[in-house]
């Protein structure tokens, strides 16, 4: 479950700052590289700051709960 909500925020977060950075201001694409290097850095370390904040809103791992 965890992964499916940070893949769809990840997601989400890129396209809303690509059209932020047509419409308002090109500044916006620092925040997509910041996405793109947070996503490369867990891939790399598996450790996601995303998945502990989600962890406190009560979201589980359904990989990892078993019944």
């Amino acid at each position: 479950m965890i992964t499916k909500v940070k893949h769809g925020i990840a997601g989400a977060f890129i396209l809303i700052s690509l059209l932020l950075s047509i419409y308002v201001n090109q500044n916006w694409l620092w925040f997509t590289a910041f996405v793109g290097a947070n996503l490369l850095q867990s891939s790399l370390t598996n450790w996601c700051l995303m998945d502990i904040i989600l962890k406190k809103f009560g979201l589980r791992d359904s990989a990892k709960t078993c019944c």
